[in-house]
């Protein structure tokens, strides 16, 4: 378990001022209703689309390289609802961090939560796969109402909003371990916890396969899951987590866990997971994250970019 940040007098220092005049605003916020936030949330991201030209172009290239067989038109418009997803999360943020429980239980939703309480009477760990999908806060939220959990996290250089970030995500949940304790992983499933993991960006060659992503058969893609499968005594359960339209909330859906799994064959064992975020984005591709640079490492080090 990492040393949780600790409140410290120097937060007080005019430096962090601004910082926090921003986070007392979005505290009031926070308290309009959730139709309202969500409503503001989508005309603020349509506005950032208007002028981060760098990500549009990052998020309009993904969708090229993902999904070929739509028409430009189609992938325009999905990239105008992205945006708004995008907008929304920034409001979705707010309500992981600062929301009494009661007002989360009322967007909670849940389906397959027997999978995950099988799994855990086999007194195994379990390590959650999950995707980076843009309601993801408020999900890792969610889904701590009936299962305090563990997260793995990048700390933030800022100390304050790292201060901030760590409190706002255990809200419901139990802690969280920094992204390169990979033994502090280990040791929380060995302990039988529920720990959160996303294998789906690029985070170089690394330790990483090159396997097929949508339409993009040599995607650079992390054994990470595979190392903590086999160093863990612990079960991999992938899950699906979904924003419900009508203002309804947030659906967490865990699935059967991945059974022979690791198979001693790592790229068809990542394939596998890449088959899962597929199936999970297919059913919601406006609320994914596309901006990121999901392609950025090629197999070849010396091949161009595909983001030129």
């Amino acid at each position: 378990m990492v040393t949780a940040p600790r409140f410290s007098w120097r937060f007080l220092l005019p430096q962090y001022w601004l910082l926090w005049l921003g986070a007392a605003l979005l505290y009031l916020i926070s308290w309009l209703p959730y139709r309202v936030l969500m409503g503001l949330g989508a005309k603020l991201g349509h506005v950032l689309f208007k002028t981060l030209k760098s990500r549009q172009k990052v998020a309009r290239r993904n969708l090229l390289l993902c999904f070929p067989e739509k028409s430009a038109a189609e992938r325009e418009d999905l990239l105008w609802q992205n945006a708004a997803e995008t907008g929304k999360a920034m409001f979705e943020t707010v309500i992981a961090w600062w929301w009494p429980t009661w007002r989360v239980r009322r967007l909670a939703h849940f389906k397959g939560h027997e999978h995950l309480q099988n799994a855990i009477a086999e007194g195994k760990g379990v390590l959650l796969l999950a995707a980076h999908f843009l309601h993801l806060e408020a999900a890792g939220r969610v889904f701590g109402l009936t299962h305090p959990s563990v997260g793995f996290y990048r700390p933030n250089n800022n100390p304050l909003l790292d201060y901030l970030q760590y409190r706002g995500r255990i809200r419901s949940n139990k802690y969280m371990i920094g992204k390169r304790d990979v033994k502090g992983l280990i040791n929380a499933l060995n302990q039988q916890e529920v720990c959160f993991y996303l294998p789906d960006q690029d985070y170089g060659r690394n330790k990483a396969e090159f396997v097929p992503f949508f339409a993009v058969a040599e995607t650079a893609t992390t054994t990470g899951t595979l190392l903590f499968a086999n160093a863990a005594n612990c079960v991999v359960v992938p899950i699906f987590t979904s924003r419900l339209p009508n203002y309804q909330g947030y659906q967490v859906e865990i699935l059967p866990p991945f059974t022979h799994f690791p198979s001693g064959d790592n790229a068809a064992d990542v394939t596998r997971i890449n088959q899962w975020v597929e199936q999970a984005v297919l059913k919601h591709p406006e609320q994914y994250m596309w901006l990121h640079r999901r392609f950025k490492t090629r197999p070849d080090p010396d091949a161009p970019s595909l983001y030129n």
